[in-house]
């Protein structure tokens, strides 16, 4: 007969302990954590049959090793499963180019962004292709979505076009939305749910509110979550529904509860995003079909979330009317290109120490870079305050940018306008050398579409042919600032001139 047991378990992280502590020791949180029973077997071990009760397969004293279950890549069935579109081109991208039937997504993102939102469009823009899609409202009651669907243009028909059999087409035809919405908590009605209508997709919004009842703790505990995502994986797979669940964030960023969410799932997606902006970015940070860290690129609408065609745009100033101070970068998130101006601040500072700020960009490579352009190129930036953005405050967390970041910031110091139809890209070592950089045919073939006519790249640098652009290698980033930072007189470029 099964015993009970307390256990007490952090709400943040899931360390499990004996004994209750006002302070968990993994994540340094205070008051995170409860208490929660567990069942353990009169035993007191493992229950699994033939593990202790003598009745394992003795491959020694019969002579002959034999698989039980375990199978050769030659017996597994060669046959792929077709990824599906789910009608946004940007949600795609960042799943790997489709839906894959039977997989679980993890979707997080800060409150008010727009998760709910994305899933609802989705799941109706896949139910006028796919027989069955159900979505699960665990947090709003059946007219709230509906309320919610009607301002998003969500309809229980549209229109399509009918033949008269003359190759003409007229919009008298109507096609059915397969759209079911299950407004419920408990995670059993859910299971029976999804194993009785048997949907091809499925959105559980969200995974914190579910409840299983044969566990004694609150919903969005480390138990309740770890149990419910458990038990929806089980179904997803055994019935090859694709599973689109969303999941909230602490205050860090991160999503909400025990890090075993996350490593069940197949895909973890951050819905990113300033809410008083228009624009919203999908961000893949886990995906076992496809690659990590493909952006998707969203704008919030009257209507809900409409995808955008060209981001680079987005992410460019008004290149007609250029500003001291500004550079032109070409980021690459994942396999896709993005043209970024990153705009600089070097102003005398008030303070004993002074101010260093980032938007989009990291602190500590900013903090790196000052550095160099002090010590290797003679620019005097200790005593002055610098501030350095992305426009639509896009993370640009590669090393690419590191020229566009010093040339921005050199030419603020000196107060010159670099041209707004050249790009800047390469890495800064700490000796004052420009380093070479990955995807750079990518990265040109995106700057010649939009436009630029030139691009101060490493020296070194493998080139495409007839790109388009003219291309000025350099090694040092002394090189790059007299390429890109035009002198007020006809000489040489001069750092000392006030």
């Amino acid at each position: 007969m099964a015993k009970s047991k307390q256990i007490y378990v952090c709400n943040e992280c899931g360390a499990e302990y004996s004994q209750w502590f006002g302070l968990c020791k993994e994540c340094n949180e205070f008051g995170t954590i409860s208490e929660e029973p567990i069942e353990i077997s009169s035993s007191g071990g493992y229950s699994r049959s033939g593990w202790q009760s003598g009745t394992r397969n003795n491959s020694r004293a019969s002579g002959v090793a034999q698989p039980r279950v375990s199978l050769k890549f030659s017996q597994i069935n060669n046959d792929v499963q077709e990824r599906f579109p789910s009608g946004y081109g940007e949600f795609d991208r960042v799943l790997g180019g489709g839906v894959v039937p039977g997989s679980l997504v993890l979707i997080g993102g800060d409150p008010g962004i727009g998760k709910s939102t994305l899933l609802l469009q989705v799941a109706n823009k896949l139910s006028y292709s796919l027989p069955r899609i159900l979505y699960v409202s665990a947090e709003e009651s059946g007219q709230q979505v509906k309320l919610r669907a009607s301002r998003l243009d969500v309809s229980d028909t549209k229109t399509k076009a009918v033949s008269n059999g003359k190759g003409n087409h007229n919009g008298n035809g109507k096609k059915e939305n397969n759209l079911y919405v299950m407004p419920e908590t408990d995670l059993e009605e859910i299971l029976r749910e999804l194993e009785s209508l048997k949907p091809q997709v499925a959105v559980i919004d969200s995974i914190q509110t579910l409840h299983f009842a044969a566990l004694a703790s609150s919903p969005g505990s480390v138990a309740q979550v770890r149990e419910c995502t458990s038990a929806l994986m089980q179904v997803g797979k055994r019935e090859n529904i694709t599973l689109l669940i969303v999941g909230h964030v602490t205050k860090e960023g991160a999503i909400a509860g025990p890090r075993v969410l996350e490593h069940l799932v197949d895909t973890v997606l951050y819905f990113e995003g300033d809410r008083y902006a228009s624009h919203r970015l999908l961000r893949s940070v886990k995906n076992r079909f496809g690659a990590t860290h493909e952006i998707g690129i969203f704008e919030m609408a009257e209507r809900g979330l409409v995808e955008v065609d060209n981001p680079s745009e987005l992410f460019l100033g008004n290149r007609d009317e250029a500003s001291p101070g500004t550079s032109i970068v070409v980021a690459c998130e994942g396999t896709r290109p993005l043209v970024v101006e990153i705009q600089a601040l070097v102003s005398p500072t008030s303070y004993t120490s002074p101010r260093r700020s980032t938007t989009g960009i990291d602190y500590n490579r900013l903090q790196q870079i000052l550095a160099v352009l002090e010590k290797r190129v003679g620019v005097p930036l200790s005593k002055l305050d610098a501030y350095v953005a992305s426009v639509g405050g896009l993370g640009v967390g590669e090393p690419a940018a590191d020229l566009g970041v010093a040339i921005a910031i050199v030419a603020s110091f000196r107060d010159r306008v670099v041209d707004p139809r050249t790009v800047l890209i390469g890495e800064v070592g700490l000796g004052g050398q420009v380093r070479l950089v990955s995807q750079m045919e990518l990265r040109l073939k995106e700057a010649a579409k939009l436009g630029f006519k030139k691009a101060i790249v490493p020296k070194g640098q493998s080139l495409p042919d007839d790109i388009g652009l003219e291309i000025i290698p350099i090694s040092k980033v002394i090189d790059a600032i007299i390429a890109a930072i035009p002198s007020e007189r006809s000489g040489d470029f001069s750092l000392d001139e006030e």
